[in-house]
């Protein structure tokens, strides 16, 4: 169970601590070992970014876990359009309070992001926008930094490495019976509205790396010769960077047609 909230911060809706209660169960029957460095690094009040790597479809889960059990504090996630659009899945999204993000037109989102901010809450963000098969860090997207800089609010970098094993792109969903998850949060950056965007983004790369280098080297069970889900960089089974390419450039070309269907509908 969560700490109490803290009175100065938004609370936790009885649909968002159901949603959050259930997920947190099926992890720990199956006993998940989960590693938290840097949680003082996450602001016990008012607004903050967090913006972490995208490994696995859990990622919003494991990241948010630590200030939702620590301090009470509910996470709004930034996420895909697509994701709201599911039958079961998808209203569940919004009662909660989280945030759709329609992909080539994001301006909604962002002042959404930005008035959730402004109002104390924290917002997470996957700036890498979707899970890489290498499992090595994608281009950022700017949007973090300029929601940070908007709303004068820390911009905190994540990390969460493991659960990737248990459910991620090309593979079923898995039980993965005490399966360690590491998770790393760094020194937060304080961009301010004059800041370049595309600087900030740079630096918060860069320190993200940092900290999956970290989260990576200290891992529990290590990184196994020819794993799947071990960077080739590391010696795993994991495909090449370069070999990705051609995923993305596929997910691009998928990813345009419901938004254009969207924007249709809409006009």
């Amino acid at each position: 169970m969560p700490r109490p909230d803290d009175p100065r911060n938004p609370a936790a809706s009885w649909l968002y601590r159901c949603f959050a209660w259930w997920t947190f169960l099926l992890m720990r029957i199956q006993r998940w070992r989960f590693d938290v460095v840097g949680l003082e690094h996450v602001p016990r009040t008012g607004g903050a970014v967090i913006a972490a790597n995208h490994t696995s479809f859990w990622d919003f889960f494991t990241v948010g876990r630590g200030p939702y059990l620590a301090w009470g504090r509910p996470v709004r996630i930034l996420a895909k359009a697509s994701l709201f659009d599911s039958p079961g899945f998808g209203p569940i999204m919004r009662r909660v309070g989280h945030i759709p993000v329609d992909r080539g037109s994001g301006r909604a989102a962002l002042t959404r992001a930005i008035d959730a901010l402004r109002r104390g809450e924290l917002v997470l963000v996957l700036p890498e926008q979707t899970i890489a098969p290498s499992f090595e860090l994608l281009p950022f997207k700017h949007g973090a930094a300029h929601m940070a800089g908007a709303a004068g609010v820390p911009l905190v970098p994540a990390v969460s490495w493991g659960s990737h094993r248990f459910h991620t792109v090309g593979r079923r969903l898995r039980w993965s019976w005490r399966l360690p998850v590491s998770i790393r949060f760094g020194e937060p950056l304080s961009p301010q509205p004059d800041d370049d965007p595309l600087t900030v983004t740079a630096e918060l790369r860069r320190r993200v790396q940092v900290l999956l280098d970290d989260a990576q080297h200290s891992y529990l069970d290590g990184m196994p010769a020819d794993a799947w889900w071990v960077p080739a960089r590391l010696g795993g089974g994991a495909p090449e960077p370069g070999d990705v390419d051609t995923f993305l450039r596929g997910l691009a070309d998928r990813w345009r047609a419901p938004s254009s269907r969207r924007r249709r509908r809409a006009g």
